[in-house]
């Protein structure tokens, strides 16, 4: 009964940490369906792309495509194929996605996020 007030607290204090990390980086969670330090990997690392594309010394607009890039192959590395992201201002979407890997978060009230994992399946062709 012990392990589970300990692991229920755990939960607790990652979902407290995760709300401060949001706070922190001015971003709004939509919607998620993933393990709470994937949630702040992906919050952490936008806020990270899109701080380093729209630095003063530059001042050109960040690239969506190129933020999406970023986040789908560090993704892709970190927990393994095949994850999936969209970025932008202004679209609708609607997927089907791997239990535990979804998220869905807005930066700034401006920029929206849209990262999933789907399965892969490898293709044989048959012996002839």
């Amino acid at each position: 009964m012990e392990n589970r007030k300990t692991r229920s607290r755990e939960e607790l204090e990652e979902e407290v940490n995760l709300a401060a990390a949001a706070i922190t980086l001015n971003v709004r969670l939509r919607s998620s369906d993933m393990p709470v330090y994937m949630q702040q990997r992906a919050l952490r690392l936008t806020r990270s792309l899109l701080d380093s594309s729209s630095s003063p010394k530059t001042t050109s607009r960040p690239n969506p495509t190129h933020i999406a890039r970023a986040i789908k192959k560090e993704f892709d590395l970190l927990y393994g194929p095949a994850w999936h992201c969209v970025v932008g201002t202004g679209f609708g979407s609607f997927v089907t996605h791997s239990p535990g890997g979804f998220i869905y978060f807005s930066l700034d009230d401006s920029l929206s996020v849209l990262l999933f994992k789907t399965e892969v399946q490898l293709v044989t062709e048959p012996n002839t």
